[in-house]
């Protein structure tokens, strides 16, 4: 997907004098840039009632999403984007942790047409939990989930079929991902099927897997570049995060 040329993250980004501020600087594929701690940026990440109205016009309370939870995600985008981390910013994907495996969770949107691209069920790590993702791990063979800010990267078949690679973007908490190979694939035990059978649905090892009916389709639509948000409730992550901290 190509960029408008005034992308909706502009927007957010707005100053009070009504100029706007952008990072144009990007990223090789091949870089991994990782966040580590708190830094000096340009643009106004606190301007939250132009993210309010793009929430409303999305729709996205109807869809379940919190408006902590977005606005979140949106800051972090914004923080990102002027780092030049993030490649596509028109596009973006919203995992909501505070929410029950049962609920559909992943949100990919469309943030320069105003449009819920995919609103899906998403899988968290074995040892995470059960109904709720409560437990989170950056360690190789930890089996769990781990919150905070991706950018999504090339495709490849492997052992799961058609996956997309991950780079996590926090040191200490993601940026293992691609050592524990936690990608997006598909998965038949992220369906609904699964949910009537166990009460809550199947489990990854850490991956945010998606139903198979879908995840060609969503893989298609947000690799090379775009930002991927896993939200968590949990007050480790909201302290630490280098990201929404900085």
């Amino acid at each position: 997907m190509h960029l408008m040329k005034k992308p909706a993250i502009l927007i957010l980004a707005a100053l009070a004098s009504g100029l706007f501020i952008f990072a144009t600087a990007r990223k090789s594929s091949a870089t991994k840039k990782v966040i580590t701690a708190p830094a000096a940026i340009s643009v106004d990440t606190k301007n939250t009632s132009n993210a309010s109205s793009l929430f409303s016009e999305l729709h996205l309370g109807e869809a379940g999403l919190n408006a902590t939870v977005f606005n979140s995600a949106i800051e972090g985008l914004q923080k990102l984007d002027s780092k030049g981390v993030i490649r596509k910013d028109d596009i973006i994907t919203i995992v909501d942790f505070s929410q029950p495996s049962t609920q559909k969770r992943l949100y990919v949107l469309d943030l320069n047409n105003k449009q819920i691209l995919f609103n899906t069920l998403v899988a968290h790590g074995r040892k995470s939990g059960g109904l709720w993702a409560k437990s989170f791990s950056n360690s190789t063979s930890s089996l769990k989930s781990s919150p905070g800010f991706y950018v999504t990267e090339d495709t490849y078949v492997g052992h799961n079929g058609y996956s997309l690679r991950l780079d996590g973007l926090e040191k200490n908490i993601n940026d293992n991902a691609r050592n524990r190979d936690i990608v997006m694939h598909g998965a038949p035990y992220v369906d609904q099927s699964a949910i009537n059978s166990l009460g809550f649905l199947g489990r990854s090892w850490g991956c945010p897997a998606v139903p198979e009916a879908q995840h060609k389709a969503i893989i298609n639509t947000i690799k090379g570049g775009t930002c991927l948000f896993i939200y968590s409730p949990d007050k480790n992550y909201q302290e630490k995060s280098p990201v929404l901290n900085s």
